[in-house]
C-alpha cells in the first residue's frame, strides 16, 4: 500500500480504539503527533493479542514474538496477525489484523523516531507474553491476583512505563533537551505510566473482579486480614478501604513524579507541555475522586469525571500550561490538596 493509504488507515483508526487518545494526540506539534500515533497503535496491537481472551496462551505467545520480531522488519508486515484475526470481532482485532498497514507506517518514521520506539514497544511485547499464562486462568467465578506489590509494577512497568520511556525519547528528538535535563526526565518516566496505569486499575477495581482478574495484589490485602475477592463485599468495606486507600496514595506518589516530569519539558515546547498534563489532569482528579467515593467497589457505579468537568480541565489546561507555578497549583486544586505552589 501506499505512505498515504497506510496513514488514512492508522488516522480512521486511532478514534475507534481510543476517542480519549485520539483528542489528546492533536495536541502534539508535528512530526510528534504522527510518531506518537502510530507508536500508540502499535502498542494497542500488543495489548490486543495479550487481551483477547479466546486465545490459547502458546498462540498469544507466538502471536507476540512474531509481532515483536516484525518490529525489526517493519515494511514485511506481520502475516501472522493477519491470519490469527481474519475474522475481527471489533475495531481493536480489525487494527491487529492490519498491523502490516501500522508496520509500514512505523518503518516510514526515521531511523531517529524507530530508534525511539521500537525497543519500548518490544520489552512491552516480552512483559505482555509473560502474563499470558497468568492472565488465563482469570474467568467470571474464579478470581486471579496479583501476588505483590513488586509484582504490580512489574506489570504496571510493562503496559505503561515503557510508553513513559517511548515518548521521553520521541520528545528527545524534538525538544533539543540537554543531556543533563533528558536524564531527569528518563528517572521519571517510568512513574508517568504507573501513576496513569494505577489510577485505572483504582476505578477499574470492581470490572476487573467480574473478570476474574485483580491488580490488588495478595500482599496489600493480607495486611487488612482480607482476601483480593472480598473487596467489593460490602461485609468487609472498612477493611476494603483500608487496601484502597493505601493503592490510591501509591498511585498519588507516582502522579506527583508525573507532574515533576510535565514541569521538566521547557515552557516553550507548548504543546508538548499540553499533551502531557491533559491526562495527568484527567488522573488526578480521578484519583481525588475516588478517594472519597463511598460506592467505589461498587459493581454498579463507575468513578469517572463529568463532561463538563472534562471540558473544564481541557480549558485550563491551555491556560496553566506554560507556567510550572500555575500547573503546580491546578494540580494540587484537581487533587483537593492544599500546598505552597510557589518551589
Amino acid at each position: 500500500m501506499s505512505t498515504e493509504t497506510d496513514l488514512t488507515f492508522c488516522h480512521a483508526m486511532l478514534p475507534k480504539v481510543s476517542r480519549t487518545f485520539a483528542a489528546c494526540i492533536d495536541l502534539l506539534p508535528s512530526p510528534v503527533d504522527q510518531q506518537v500515533l502510530v507508536a500508540y497503535l502499535l502498542c494497542r496491537i500488543a495489548d490486543t493479542i495479550e487481551d483477547t481472551a479466546d486465545l490459547p496462551v502458546h498462540e498469544k505467545e507466538r502471536l507476540l514474538t512474531s509481532f515483536r520480531i516484525a518490529l525489526a522488519s517493519p515494511a514485511s508486515g506481520c502475516p501472522d496477525l493477519a491470519a490469527a484475526f481474519a475474522t475481527p470481532r471489533t475495531d481493536d482485532e480489525r487494527l491487529t489484523r492490519e498491523a502490516g498497514a501500522v508496520l509500514r507506517s512505523f518503518a516510514r518514521l526515521g531511523p531517529a523516531a524507530v530508534a525511539a520506539i521500537r525497543p519500548w514497544v518490544e520489552e512491552m511485547c516480552l512483559g505482555m507474553a509473560s502474563y499470558a499464562s497468568v492472565h488465563a486462568e482469570a474467568r467470571p467465578g474464579h478470581l486471579v491476583a496479583l501476588e505483590s506489590l513488586a509484582e504490580l509494577d512489574r506489570y504496571c512497568y510493562y503496559v505503561a512505563g515503557t510508553v513513559g520511556h517511548l515518548l521521553s525519547d520521541l520528545f528527545r528528538l524534538h525538544a533539543g533537551l540537554t543531556p543533563e535535563h533528558f536524564a531527569q526526565l528518563k528517572k521519571l518516566s517510568t512513574s508517568f505510566g504507573l501513576g496513569l496505569q494505577l489510577t485505572n486499575i483504582i476505578k477499574d477495581v470492581a470490572d476487573d473482579r467480574e473478570r476474574g482478574w485483580s491488580f490488588v495484589p495478595h500482599e496489600l490485602c493480607r495486611g487488612a486480614r482480607i482476601a483480593p475477592g472480598q473487596l467489593t463485599d460490602p461485609a468487609h468495606a472498612v477493611a476494603a478501604s483500608v487496601v484502597m486507600a493505601q493503592l490510591i496514595v501509591k498511585a498519588r506518589g507516582h502522579l506527583d513524579d508525573a507532574l515533576a516530569y510535565c514541569c521538566l519539558l521547557p515552557c516553550r515546547q507548548y504543546r508538548l507541555r499540553l499533551f502531557c498534563l491533559t491526562p495527568l489532569f484527567f488522573a488526578i482528579r480521578t484519583l481525588a475522586l475516588a478517594e472519597r467515593d463511598p460506592r467505589l467497589l461498587d459493581p454498579r457505579h463507575k468513578v469517572k469525571i463529568t463532561r463538563g468537568a472534562v471540558h473544564r480541565i481541557i480549558l485550563a489546561t491551555h491556560v496553566v500550561a506554560p507556567s510550572n507555578h500555575l500547573v503546580r497549583a491546578y494540580y494540587h486544586q484537581l487533587a483537593g490538596t492544599r500546598r505552597d505552589c510557589l518551589a
